[in-house]
């Protein structure tokens, strides 16, 4: 996708059960007009997927799935294969602070998942991200350049256009604090600049990255008018329908006038 295109994700978490998913679905898809310049994806709970790939007009919205194991098939009780979610779901979000934090997902799963995400024809959104501590101890450069190279280890150039990567500063997510445009921007060249060191600038220009971390649509245009940062990853706002339609709405109008 090219990055004159925003990219607004919406993470649903464990939250809506099937009536509930079906029920916020019909009422977000009042009120969030098409837009050629944005691209809106829904991450429910796995077992949402199925029924609301039914129900969702794809040009309206893409799907993606919170979690996927990196095998493709076999002896994996209670698990969900990239391979089993092609043809359902666009996109699988890996590496997402939960992941790595309460599921205790290291680098080699994460980078195996980016893989699997890659062979079965969906595009891997790579979270990463420092905790509070790291940051204050000015570690946040490093973490993003090591979770860069475990979660791409492998990609190949032409495989990385399938990548988006979503900067997710930890200590953000959930907590109602904002990271501050100036915070989110400089971590953002810091990830472009990496990825020109391991692919080259072509690469570092052409990759879309996202950014994550108690976004409301109050906050989400400061975000989105930094020039490095291509779209939102969207947590607690993506399941109010008014607030999330709010924040697709500022991501259009930003395009807009970027683009003039």
């Amino acid at each position: 996708m090219a990055r004159d295109k925003k990219l607004i994700i919406g993470n649903w978490k464990m939250n809506l059960n099937m009536h509930e998913a079906s029920l916020y679905v019909h009422q977000l898809a009042k009120l969030v007009k098409n837009h050629r310049d944005v691209e809106v994806v829904l991450a429910p709970t796995a077992l949402t997927l199925q029924s609301l790939s039914l129900q969702i007009n794809y040009r309206q919205f893409k799907l993606a799935a919170q979690n996927f194991y990196w095998r493709d098939m076999g002896a994996y009780t209670g698990e969900i294969s990239a391979a089993q979610l092609n043809g359902i779901v666009q996109y699988g979000l890996v590496g997402h602070s939960e992941r790595r934090h309460v599921f205790n997902e290291s680098d080699k799963d994460i980078r195996a998942k980016v893989q699997a995400a890659i062979r079965n024809n969906l595009r891997p959104v790579l979270c990463i991200g420092e905790t509070a501590f790291e940051r204050s101890e000015g570690e946040t450069a490093a973490v993003l350049h090591d979770q860069l190279i475990g979660g791409l280890a492998n990609v190949t150039s032409e495989e990385l256009k399938e990548v988006v990567i979503a900067y997710e500063p930890v200590w953000a997510i959930g907590s109602g604090k904002n990271a501050l445009p100036d915070d989110v921007s400089q971590a953002v060249r810091a990830i472009r600049s990496q990825i020109k060191h391991l692919y080259g600038a072509k690469s570092a220009e052409e990759i879309q990255v996202l950014y994550g971390g108690s976004v409301t649509a109050d906050s989400a245009k400061a975000y989105l008018d930094l020039p490095d940062v291509d779209g939102l990853l969207v947590g607690g706002a993506s399941l109010d329908a008014h607030a999330f339609s709010e924040i697709v709405k500022k991501a259009h109008k930003g395009s807009s006038l970027a683009n003039k």
